[in-house]
């Protein structure tokens, strides 16, 4: 068997309903691959339910081993994953690992600093409407090195234009210190109007994911994650 924390990859596949919702633990459930069906039968306030649950699993210890060939095997000539997440390039912070999800249950885009721009909300745009995902987590997080360039303004090659993407939730932002990178709340406060910032962006920038939300086949949410405890907190 080839366990999860000897395979990295950035979509995933087990889907945590049935027995798992209700507290027991059957390892053929729990690991069953998504299917076309199963997503569908997902309200978007269950996904985002399920990605809760998966992240409790993960700060407990309690993470559901899978047979991941198995899974590849079994998704290699289709996917259907329940959700996508926009996360950070951080290596702390893997959005399948933080969510206990694994092979064919997630979408996944990552780039500095957890923005979104027309590439990714293309990307996602094919994940709900084309590939049918019930939810969209943008995920955050605290002490981000992305964040901190760019509330000091850093120009650096091609990072000065990623940071620009930032650079609005900076300016949002308030803070009673200095707006340096040495503060860690004003740091704090930045990541969090980031997250939701961007959140908000893929419905006023997207007719599409408006229109999936609008019908009540899609939920966009905010959250963060924390680098010492490993616990996800939701925003939105």
């Amino acid at each position: 068997m080839l366990n999860r924390r000897s395979f990295c990859g950035c979509v995933s596949a087990a889907l945590f309903t049935g027995l798992a919702a209700t507290g027991a633990r059957g390892a053929p459930v729990e690991c069953a691959v998504m299917t076309r069906d199963r997503q569908k039968a997902i309200s978007p306030e269950e996904a985002i339910a399920q990605l809760k649950q998966g992240n409790v699993r993960f700060v407990s210890g309690k993470i559901v081993n899978c047979n991941l060939m198995e899974q590849v095997k079994e998704t290699s000539v289709a996917q259907a994953p329940f959700a996508a997440v926009v996360g950070c390039i951080d290596s702390r912070v893997p959005p399948e690992l933080v969510f206990d999800q694994t092979i064919g249950d997630v979408f996944c885009a990552r780039i500095a600093g957890n923005f979104v721009n027309t590439d990714i909300i293309g990307s996602l745009e094919f994940a709900t409407k084309v590939a049918g995902a019930r939810a969209i987590v943008v995920l955050g997080h605290n002490d981000c090195g992305a964040i901190k360039g760019a509330v000091d303004n850093v120009k650096l090659g091609n990072l000065t234009a990623t940071l620009a993407n930032i650079m609005p939730a900076v300016a949002a932002s308030k803070t009673t210190g200095e707006r340096t990178s040495k503060n860690a709340t004003f740091v704090q406060a930045v990541a969090e109007t980031n997250a939701r910032m961007a959140a908000a962006n893929l419905t006023s920038r997207s007719p599409v994911l408006k229109g999936l939300v609008n019908a009540g086949q899609l939920r966009i949410a905010a959250a963060m994650h924390d680098l010492a405890t490993g616990r996800v907190t939701f925003l939105t």
